[in-house]
C-alpha cells in the first residue's frame, strides 16, 4: 500500500493535499456545535448527487411521462420510494443545515475581513442551491410543481421592457410545457450540480487560505515571529501553515474534529432517518398534498405556495401590492446578504463581545425571517399581509441599523487567547 501511495504521490500530490486541507489543517480549539453544519452540508450534497443519479435512471423528462415515471419509481422500482424520499428530504435538510451555517456566520462575524470572498462564495452556493431546488421542485410535474413554476417564472414578467421576452425564454414556450420541464431537467441534473461542486471547492479553498473563524472571533494564525515559541500550538501542522504563521490555540483537524463531526453526523442521520421513514412529507411542508396529483393546467390549486425554504422571500414578495416593487424587494433581500461584509463596519467579529444592540438586532432579524417563512405558506389575507409588511420592514431594518451603529459600536475587550 505504501508503494502504491508513493507511486501516486510522484504523479499527483495526494498525500500533501490531504495533509494541507484535512489532517494537518489548523482548526481553532474552541469550535462548538455550530461548526458541524458545514460538514453536514457536504454530506447532504453527496446524498443529493448519489440519489439524484439513481432517480434519473427511471425518470422521464416529458409532460406526458414525468408524473407517471415518479409514480413508477415510488411503486415499482425496488427501493425507489426510499431513493425518492431520501432525495426530497435531503433537499429540505440541505436548506436546514445551510440556514444554520449562515446563522453561525452571522453570530460570529465569519463574513468580516479577511473572509469577504469566503462569504461571497458561500452566498453564491446559496443562490445556486435555490435555483437547483426550484428546478428540482418542478420535475415531479404535480399540481404544485406546475403552478408553483407558473407563479415564480411569471415574476420575471414584471421587469420593464424585457419582461415578456425573458419569461418566454425561460419557459422555452409561451406557456409552462414539456419544453420547460425538459430544460429544467437538464439544468437540474447537469449544469447546476457542476456549478455547485465548483463553488463548494472554491469555498473550501478560500476557507483554508484565510483560516477558520471561531466563537471568539480572534485570529489563531499570527504574523511569523510575533508569538513566543512556548505559547505556540504544540501540534505539527503542514509546512504551508507552519512556515508562514505562528499558530496558537489550534489543533489538527484530524483526528480532533473528524471524530466530533462523526458524532454530529450520527445524530443528524438518526433525525434524517426518522423523517424519511415516519414523516417524509412533514405534514405537507416537505411534499405538499397537491403534488401527488398530476399537473392540470385547467385546475388551479386552492392555495399556491412554494416549498418552505423559499417562503420567507415569497412572503416579502407578497407583502407589496406593486408587483415590480415586490420582485425588487425579494431579490434585494438576498443581495443585502451578499453585501453584509461591507454593511457591517465594525472591527469586532463575534457577538460575544459586541453591544447589546447588535445582539438584539440579530435576534429580531432571526425572528423576522422565521415569521416571514410562516407567513409565506399562509393565504394572503388582510391580517397576514399586514404582518408580512411589518416583518419585511424589520428584515430590511436589520441591515440599516447594522450600517449605522457598527461604525462606532462600543464593544467588550477581546481576549488574547481563545476561550471555551
Amino acid at each position: 500500500m505504501n508503494r502504491i501511495i508513493e507511486w501516486i504521490d510522484a504523479r499527483i500530490p495526494m498525500s500533501n493535499t490531504m495533509k494541507l486541507h484535512v489532517t494537518q489543517y489548523p482548526a481553532p480549539k474552541n469550535f462548538n456545535i455550530w461548526y458541524i453544519m458545514g460538514s453536514l452540508a457536504l454530506v447532504v450534497l453527496v446524498n443529493q448527487i448519489v440519489t439524484g443519479i439513481w432517480l434519473t435512471m427511471n425518470y422521464v423528462p416529458s409532460a406526458e411521462g414525468a408524473f407517471a415515471s415518479v409514480e413508477y419509481i415510488m411503486r415499482d422500482v425496488e427501493y425507489g420510494w426510499l431513493l425518492r424520499y431520501m432525495h426530497s428530504t435531503g433537499a429540505s435538510a440541505f436548506f436546514v443545515v445551510v440556514y444554520l451555517h449562515m446563522f453561525r456566520g452571522l453570530m460570529y462575524g465569519s463574513y468580516q475581513k479577511p473572509r469577504e470572498l469566503l462569504w461571497i462564495f458561500g452566498m453564491l452556493i446559496f443562490l445556486v442551491l435555490m435555483a437547483e431546488a426550484f428546478m428540482g421542485y418542478m420535475l415531479p410535474w404535480g399540481q404544485m410543481s406546475y403552478w408553483g413554476a407558473q407563479v415564480i417564472i411569471s415574476l420575471f414578467g414584471a421587469i420593464p421592457i424585457v419582461g415578456d421576452e425573458l419569461t418566454t425564454w425561460i419557459r422555452g414556450d409561451y406557456v409552462i410545457s414539456g419544453a420547460t420541464l425538459n430544460r429544467f431537467f437538464a439544468l437540474h441534473v447537469i449544469a447546476l450540480p457542476l456549478v455547485l461542486v465548483i463553488l463548494v471547492f472554491l469555498h473550501l479553498i478560500a476557507l483554508h487560505e484565510v483560516g477558520s473563524n471561531n466563537p471568539d472571533g480572534i485570529d489563531t494564525k499570527r504574523k511569523k515571529g510575533s508569538v513566543p515559541k512556548e505559547e505556540q500550538s504544540p501540534f505539527e501542522f503542514h509546512k504551508h501553515y507552519a512556515d508562514k504563521y505562528d499558530i496558537v490555540d489550534s489543533v489538527p483537524f484530524h483526528p480532533y474534529y473528524t471524530v466530533k463531526d462523526l458524532v454530529g453526523l450520527a445524530g443528524f442521520l438518526i433525525l434524517f432517518a426518522l423523517v424519511i421513514f415516519y414523516a417524509p412529507t412533514m405534514g405537507g411542508f416537505f411534499l405538499e398534498p397537491p403534488n401527488f396529483e398530476a399537473a392540470d393546467p385547467m385546475r388551479t390549486p386552492e392555495h399556491i405556495a412554494p416549498v418552505w425554504y423559499f417562503t420567507p422571500f415569497y412572503a416579502i414578495l407578497r407583502a407589496v401590492p406593486i408587483k415590480l416593487l415586490g420582485v425588487i424587494l425579494m431579490f434585494g433581500a438576498i443581495v443585502l446578504l451578499f453585501l453584509l461584509p461591507w454593511i457591517d463596519r465594525g472591527n469586532t467579529r463575534s457577538m460575544r463581545y459586541r453591544s447589546i444592540w447588535h445582539k438584539l438586532n440579530i435576534f429580531q432579524f432571526v425572528i423576522s425571517f422565521i415569521v416571514l417563512g410562516y407567513l409565506g405558506v399562509k393565504p394572503a389575507t388582510d391580517i397576514y399581509t399586514m404582518m408580512a409588511q411589518i416583518f419585511t420592514f424589520l428584515y430590511f431594518a436589520f441591515f440599516v441599523f447594522l450600517w449605522f451603529y457598527s461604525k462606532n459600536e462600543k464593544t467588550k475587550p477581546l481576549p488574547e487567547r481563545l476561550t471555551k
